[in-house]
């Protein structure tokens, strides 16, 4: 493995490096291994669904060259018109609904007690990409087994409550554009199940350190107000 260009970007959980045309490398910033990432991956490419491809890993699994996906997240195309919410929020939907047609595989872990669907638990604007071939979903270091509506509560908490990071995309996508988003996304699935889902979700977002403090009091107080718990 060759070492990496510049720094492309930088996640709660990884860095993008150039690599060499078409391609990126993934790294970890603890050293975990993103061999379950890549298995991922290639398992939902091999079934039609829009992942990048994935390459070369490094002997100790911190380091992955992948597919370079050129264009902007779906939270920065919102950014730029915010007219298009409804019809992003369509898309992110489409998207839950096409992953969740596929049944996980057994070597995945499982989240909660039921279901055999595959999740993303992450499956949110800022990790999806417009690229010239279509939407593409990236970041899969939560992906796991479980019931559909879970994921798409992970969703719905984290557009409710998360921190959008910058000024400008924080004024973008305020209040108004959120509520706007979560309820035409929310419109394509069982508002019941979705929220039957939420109290473990929560209780595992809250344990999540890359949670900021305002983010847990936020997804605490939205369970309250949806469930009563908490």
């Amino acid at each position: 493995m060759n070492p990496p260009g510049p720094l492309l970007g930088s996640g709660r959980d990884s860095e993008i490096f150039e690599y060499a045309p078409g391609l990126v490398l993934r790294r970890s910033r603890q050293g975990r291994s993103l061999e379950k990432d890549a298995k991922v991956m290639r398992y939902v490419s091999e079934h039609g669904y829009p992942a990048p491809s994935v390459g070369e890993l490094s002997p100790d699994g911190a380091d992955l060259v992948m597919e370079r996906i050129d264009g902007s997240t779906m939270l920065e195309a919102m950014m730029r018109r915010p007219w298009t919410v409804r019809r992003h929020a369509r898309v992110l939907a489409t998207l839950h609904q096409r992953l969740h047609r596929l049944r996980a595989p057994e070597w995945l872990d499982p989240f909660g007690n039921a279901g055999d669907r595959l999740l993303h638990l992450d499956l949110h604007p800022l990790n999806v990409i417009l690229s010239p071939r279509g939407p593409v979903l990236i970041d899969w270091t939560n992906a796991a087994r479980g019931a559909e509506a879970a994921d798409v509560a992970v969703t719905w908490l984290l557009m409710a409550c998360a921190e959008i990071p910058g000024t400008r995309l924080r004024g973008a996508i305020g209040s108004v554009l959120r509520q706007i988003f979560v309820r035409t996304f929310l419109a394509h699935f069982s508002r019941a199940a979705v929220r039957a889902a939420l109290p473990a979700v929560v209780e595992w977002k809250c344990s999540d350190r890359n949670m900021s403090a305002s983010e847990i009091e936020a997804m605490r107080r939205m369970l309250r107000r949806e469930t009563g718990a908490g």
